[in-house]
């Protein structure tokens, strides 16, 4: 389990909270929520999708909807008046590096192909403060500090103490379900409150459940703490009969799901564009690659700041198919002779990017 100094959360435990005080917590959010996606696209990315389709499959649903909360975090700060800023330079994270919000402890994330570790590194990320109890009753630790499954309380709790009046009389800059499945439209302090509250289900699951609300497809998944742990228990969550208990009891004792290691291509770790000579194939691959990054994170800044239309949503959405088409082509070493290259995931604004 991950937490968060308490300093993160300045301004928001006051009686009267400020509007511009919660919204530095949501793009503190937007930031963190980020933070996550290119460490777990590259364990993505390191699997061979034909060899290990399940665990690649479980990868990517955890990616989809960290960028869904990414645009639930949006929505509410753009309904207090807000702009969220993702387009800059400082808003891709150098890796190795903290999580944004000063982490307590001390996990760093790293830029590596899915293996053992990583995966724990993973869990640890998204485990709750208190897990539901499916293999043994562990005693909660008093900790100093916030989950950030907590963070997203708390800054729930501030909301309903705003003054009256201080969300958008109209819908302002919303990405609604029509454009993103599971979205929020925010209008008011109830709708904000259920887009934190689907953050938070998401990612940590319920103190009674595992189960989140409306999964990537629309059948309540498992949280992200559970889908993850499955890999590291080999078999699916199931639910199994427990007549003690007055709760739905859950064991990873259903189908297997493994990663054969055959399967998980050889990427290099915290990888960097100087790593490679200047004008060589690597190089050109690594630039391409961050050159696309740098134009998706262009193309969804609009999308979170007024151009929440169709065209703007579905040109994201060809960026990311060609994302993935570049990062699949580097780790099949296609333009190196089969050796493996690292997307390295760093800011490089592409010609003609406005």
């Amino acid at each position: 389990m991950i937490t968060l100094h308490r300093s993160t959360l300045a301004g928001l435990h006051h009686d009267d909270p400020t509007p511009t005080s919660v919204r530095a917590a949501l793009q503190r959010a937007i930031e963190l929520e980020h933070a996550t996606i290119p460490v777990y696209l590259y364990a993505y990315f390191s699997l061979d999708p034909e060899v290990n389709a399940e665990a690649a499959a479980i990868l990517r649903s955890v990616v989809v909807e960290e960028m869904l909360h990414m645009v639930l975090a949006a929505n509410v700060l753009n309904a207090l008046g807000g702009a969220p800023a993702i387009s800059h330079r400082r808003f891709i994270p150098t890796y190795p590096s903290h999580l944004p919000g000063g982490v307590e402890g001390q996990l760093r994330l790293h830029l590596r192909p899915y293996s053992a570790d990583q995966l724990e590194a993973f869990i640890e990320i998204e485990e709750p403060r208190d897990p539901v109890d499916y293999e043994a009753h562990a005693a909660l630790v008093e900790v100093p500090s916030v989950t950030i499954g907590e963070f997203y309380l708390t800054i729930a709790n501030a909301i309903t103490r705003l003054p009256a009046g201080v969300f958008a009389a109209t819908p302002r800059h919303q990405v609604g379900p029509d454009l993103v499945f599971g979205s929020v439209s925010v209008v008011d302090a109830a709708s904000a409150v259920a887009a934190l509250e689907t953050i938070i289900e998401q990612g940590e699951g319920t103190s009674v459940s595992p189960v989140e609300v409306d999964g990537p497809n629309g059948n309540n998944d498992f949280a992200h703490f559970y889908r993850l742990s499955e890999l590291k228990h080999g078999r699916r969550l199931v639910q199994v009969p427990d007549a003690e208990s007055r709760l739905t009891a859950y064991a990873f004792a259903g189908d297997p799901v493994t990663v054969d290691p055959r399967g998980v291509y050889d990427l290099p770790t915290d990888p960097a564009s100087s790593d490679h000579p200047d004008d060589s194939p690597a190089r050109r691959q690594v630039d391409d690659f961050n050159a696309t990054y740098t134009t998706l994170l262009a193309q969804l800044h609009d999308l979170l700041n007024g151009h929440n239309d169709m065209a703007t949503f579905m040109g994201s959405l060809a960026t990311m198919s060609a994302l993935e088409d570049l990062a699949r082509a580097m780790a099949r070493g296609s333009a190196t002779s089969g050796v493996p290259i690292g997307p390295s995931f760093e800011y490089r604004r592409a010609p003609g990017l406005a």
